[in-house]
């Protein structure tokens, strides 16, 4: 997207006050956006850089931060945690950058904020949801998202109070994000008295789910919940309909919050009636208007996690602009004390990065194969 993407507007609603823009920008303020630009989970990058990249314009074409312009520098990290690492490795050194996006996968962003954590650089995610990611006592990681533990309550809540069912499967892709959730959603469940009939994990990648679904099957389970990313989702849902189990619902994350859902499951028949837990959907907010209306303009639908990079960003600007400094822990402190106005709505922070408030709520696909929130009741 071109430096002019958001001239009109939006600043009012975000962070214009708090950048002390002045002037002409003067030097590059390096922001780094990191997550799976290639491979299985690419579209999450691409909503990443789609949403980071609008929200630096939106800044730059106000002046930038301190008289600073902002400049992306993109790390792929694929999902892989090892490539994670030199993903940050490269921001940190290389690039010198002084705040970073990302990561997306939970697997990634623990070991990646060690190295941001040792450089002194500030990070905020907009999509790691896994609990360890701000339980280390790393004071200048933080997230722009809820955590697992959180998202598990409002599954396993959802499946015993509006769909009262009795029994349940868990499934889980074995990854930090996918197996943290589906065990915050057992708990959750077991502590409502509906402890899960069957807990199995499936491995990234795997394609061919006639063993589990057997499983499934046999367990008479009513509600299958899966821990995990698109990829497997995908086909997992279609598996469980081709092969009888059409009556069985089916529970996800925010692992799906992406079209490629429905393409991963073979068209919008398999995804139709699938729930799936997220944020409350920011493009319903009346001070996110501007902004959606600008990315429909331009052919882009900001779905999933797209206004979430653009309120990290926007965060990230605002931390040193608040801070007077590009210094991560100064950034950070900062934010811990003050509430930002963004494109999801005013955030605030509490000591270990996570988020005061969290707006998990339930979502179903439909026959379209486009995602909604629900109503609560429903």
């Amino acid at each position: 997207m071109s430096q002019t993407f958001y001239k009109k507007g939006f600043l009012a609603l975000a962070v214009t006050a708090a950048l002390g823009t002045t002037g002409l920008a003067q030097a590059d303020l390096k922001i780094g956006v990191a997550g799976p630009m290639t491979g299985a989970n690419a579209t999450f990058g691409q909503q990443y850089m789609k949403g980071a990249q609008a929200a630096a314009d939106a800044i730059n074409a106000a002046g930038g931060v301190n008289g600073d312009t902002i400049v992306l520098v993109p790390g792929d990290d694929a999902c892989e945690p090892k490539q994670a690492v030199a993903v940050a490795n490269k921001l940190v050194d290389q690039d010198k950058v002084v705040g970073v996006v990302g990561h997306f996968c939970s697997s990634s962003t623990i070991p990646a904020s060690e190295v941001y954590a040792d450089a002194g650089v500030i990070a905020i995610t907009p999509g790691s949801t896994n609990p360890t990611v701000t339980e280390r006592g790393l004071t200048a990681m933080l997230r722009m998202c809820g955590r697992d533990d959180q998202q598990g309550i409002v599954a396993g809540d959802y499946i015993v109070d509006i769909l009262k069912a009795k029994k349940v499967a868990v499934i889980n892709d074995k990854d930090t994000y996918g197996k943290g959730l589906a065990d915050a959603t057992s708990a959750q469940l077991t502590k409502r008295g509906v402890k899960p009939i069957l807990e199995e994990g499936l491995t990234r990648g795997e394609k061919d789910f006639s063993a589990l679904v057997t499983k499934i099957r046999a367990s008479g389970a009513e509600v299958v919940f899966f821990g995990g990313l698109h990829p497997e989702a995908g086909p997992l849902v279609r598996q469980l309909r081709e092969q009888g189990l059409k009556d069985v619902k089916f529970v996800s994350d925010d692992g799906i919050v992406t079209d490629d859902f429905v393409t991963t499951a073979g068209g919008a028949q398999f995804v139709d009636g699938v729930y799936m837990t997220f944020g409350a959907d920011p493009r319903l907010l009346p001070g996110s208007k501007t902004v959606v209306d600008e990315f429909r303009k331009s052919g882009y639908e900001p779905e999933g996690y797209t206004l979430y990079a653009y309120a990290s960003v926007q965060a990230l600007a605002a931390g040193f602009a608040g801070a007077k400094s590009t210094k991560g822990e100064d950034a950070a402190k900062w934010l811990k004390a003050h509430s930002v106005n963004t494109v999801m709505g005013e955030k605030s922070w509490d000591s270990k990065g996570d988020l005061k408030v969290s707006d998990y709520v339930m979502y179903q696909w439909d026959a379209a194969g486009k995602y909604k929130q629900l109503d609560k009741q429903k």
